[in-house]
């Protein structure tokens, strides 16, 4: 029996291979590799699937929180709030300019909770806060924006993981001054290699961005200010704007992946992950909690279905970081709780219905003893 993996960014590239095929032939026939008409259309048509009027190509996600926060001024010895449960390229690129992390614990959706965020910013002045949207699900954006607002925070958004999702009704990386979305393969928008996104609404901070992404050039050869070599390739952006045509209904099917394995679960000792009132999710994971998790990761396993721990370890018990950053007032109580429970089930849009079934049927056998 063929084991169903966790995720599958070679199937993402067969479901559209026709297409994204003759992209890459488009862009090597060409002659233009480096920030040409691909990128280009591709951040147009980024910016308006999103609703902001500025996208800026760059070479990755982590250097695309960098770069959102170098353009909005946050540079050595600042204060950045966020959480610890996020990959850890969320504070690496918060330290890779000298800022200092102030890491925050999470609510019952697994994202920056409002009351950590508020003694925070009392505590100590914060230069800005990066509100991660973990797993394809918003964070409390009307409680944050509004704390953030009234201490004079700048609010950064983290959509990585949340590609096209949405809080009322409106796309995430709208909320903020500017937003960073990674664009690796196994994102719901995901390039075959890597690459990253900034968007703002702000021409000012547009402006800037694209300075600092190519060395810190407004005109050629010239640095105005220092900036960095983060540029997002054609190719890349090339098979980028062939898979934003297919986002949304590859999100939906991601939903629909979900619903299935919402009901599967229904009378086991799993968790489903619970969704926010007013956020739409996209599940770029799929997320269960349970006391017996490595019992359950072993029988699925024994059923051809490999799982994923999104994330073993928080930042601050990471070796590198451990004793290092700073910890919010509050602490991190239910960020070490959650993390011995947590699993990612299989979950990307090319999982067809016979696997989605395996998946259900041993989910259901939960329900019986594990």
């Amino acid at each position: 029996m063929t084991p169903i993996i966790p995720a599958d960014p070679k199937a993402a590239y067969l479901a559209h291979k026709d297409e994204i095929d003759a992209a890459i032939a488009r862009v090597l026939e060409g002659g233009r590799y480096i920030l040409g008409p691909e990128v280009e259309a591709f951040e147009r048509e980024f910016a308006a699937f999103i609703g902001v009027g500025h996208g800026i190509g760059v070479a990755n996600g982590t250097d695309a929180v960098e770069l959102a926060l170098r353009a909005i001024g946050v540079g050595p010895g600042d204060a950045v709030a966020t959480v610890s449960h996020t990959a850890v390229a969320t504070v690496a690129a918060v330290e890779r300019i000298g800022a200092a992390p102030v890491l925050l614990d999470i609510d019952d959706h697994y994202t920056l909770d409002p009351a950590a965020f508020e003694a925070a910013a009392k505590a100590r002045k914060l230069k800005a806060v990066v509100v991660v949207h973990l797993y394809g699900q918003a964070a409390n954006l009307a409680a944050l924006a509004e704390i953030a607002l009234r201490h004079g925070i700048a609010l950064i958004e983290d959509c990585a993981q949340a590609h096209g999702a949405t809080w009322q009704g409106r796309k995430l990386g709208t909320f903020g001054a500017v937003a960073a979305f990674s664009l690796y393969p196994t994102k719901n928008l995901g390039a075959i290699g890597d690459g990253g996104i900034v968007t703002t609404d702000d021409p000012a901070i547009a402006e800037r961005l694209r300075a600092l992404r190519e060395y810190g050039w407004r005109s050629r050869y010239v640095s105005d200010i220092p900036g960095l070599n983060s540029r997002l390739d054609e190719l890349q952006a090339a098979i980028l704007r062939v898979k934003l045509r297919h986002l949304a209904a590859d999100n939906a099917r991601r939903g629909a992946l979900a619903a299935a394995y919402d009901a599967a679960l229904a009378g086991t000792p799993i968790t489903a992950p619970a969704r926010r009132p007013g956020a739409g999710h996209v599940f770029h994971l799929y997320v269960v909690r349970t006391k017996t998790r490595d019992a359950v990761q072993a029988r699925l396993k024994e059923l051809g279905i490999l799982t994923a721990i999104h994330y073993p370890m928080p930042v601050h018990l990471q070796p590198a970081y451990r004793g290092r950053v700073t910890i919010g007032p509050t602490g991190l109580t239910r960020t070490e709780a959650i993390v011995p429970d947590i699993l990612s089930l299989p979950m990307y849009p090319e999982l067809d219905d016979a696997k989605r079934d395996r998946v259900v049927t041993a989910l259901k056998g939960f329900r019986s003893a594990i």
